[in-house]
């Protein structure tokens, strides 16, 4: 069974950065697709960005454009969320999600049913 294990969340000034980190465990990372979405309380779940097994593409969400960049290693099995520029409306629940055989470009419109496989997700406190 496929584990996603992200750490790396925690409390955080405006304008501050945090990097995100996800392990995937018992997955081969060459297949898979990997993403960040983020969930606040009573709201839906929005994809933030998605880093592609080949060729290096990656799709990220308008309101993380120039501030938040997806990373991954398949040698580590590792994919990561480096987030600058931190805002008040960025805290949210946040959460690594692993899709099978997916290609995510800018063009890609992301939908949950995409990924097989989520972690149990890491917190980001935004405030000051």
């Amino acid at each position: 069974q496929v584990q996603l294990a992200e750490s790396g969340g925690g409390l955080v000034q405006p304008g501050g950065s945090l990097r995100l980190s996800c392990v995937a465990s018992k997955l081969a990372m060459k297949r898979y697709a990997m993403a960040w979405w983020r969930q606040a309380p009573g709201k839906e779940r929005e994809a933030i960005a998605c880093a592609s097994s080949v060729d290096g593409a990656t799709f990220h969400a308008n309101s993380v454009k120039g501030r938040f960049t997806s990373s991954r290693d398949n040698a580590k099995n590792a994919v990561y969320l480096q987030m600058n520029s931190l805002k008040p409306e960025d805290t949210d629940l946040y959460y690594c999600a692993a899709g099978e055989m997916l290609y995510c470009d800018s063009d890609y419109t992301p939908t949950t049913a995409d990924f097989g496989s989520w972690g149990q997700g890491t917190q980001v406190t935004v405030t000051s």
